[in-house]
């Protein structure tokens, strides 16, 4: 009979409460962890999706390359000239992802120390961008060069 003594009394009037002080704790814990977790999950899908339009901003801008190098590389080397530049393609509206290149060109010719036909070289820059504005989160832009000689 010990259990319900007056002195034992005051000891369980102490300790009681407790289990509840540990529950709000370990939830309030768990809710952090879970809001980290949405957070981190969120993070790893942006950076995917970053990184697969980083690679579509790539190929858009290599296309771009090649239609510059492809306007030019036909024509006799007398009488090659640029393309109209800056050229942005496509001609109306983007392409597929909302891509837009802007392709430049640029024309140097010279003489070799040696030799009576002129040289040209041909600078090619293609730029391709998409979503917005530089600083907004689904902005992707990639510069590619290239040169010809004719």
């Amino acid at each position: 009979m010990s259990c319900c003594t007056p002195a034992t009394w005051s000891s369980r009037a102490q300790q009681h409460g407790f289990a509840a002080i540990a529950a709000i704790f370990l939830v309030v814990v768990l809710a952090a962890m879970g809001a980290y977790m949405v957070t981190f999950s969120n993070t790893q899908q942006l950076t995917s999706a970053q990184d697969l339009q980083g690679s579509r901003a790539y190929w858009a801008a290599r296309a771009g390359l090649e239609w510059g190098i492809g306007a030019v590389a036909p024509q006799a080397s007398a009488t090659a000239t640029c393309p109209s530049s800056p050229q942005a393609l496509p001609a109306t509206g983007t392409f597929d992802g909302g891509f837009t290149v802007v392709v430049t060109c640029t024309m140097t010719s010279f003489n070799e120390a040696s030799a009576t036909a002129n040289v040209k070289l041909f600078q090619f820059t293609a730029v391709a961008s998409s979503g917005g504005s530089v600083g907004s989160a689904g902005f992707v832009e990639r510069s590619l060069s290239a040169a010809l000689e004719k």
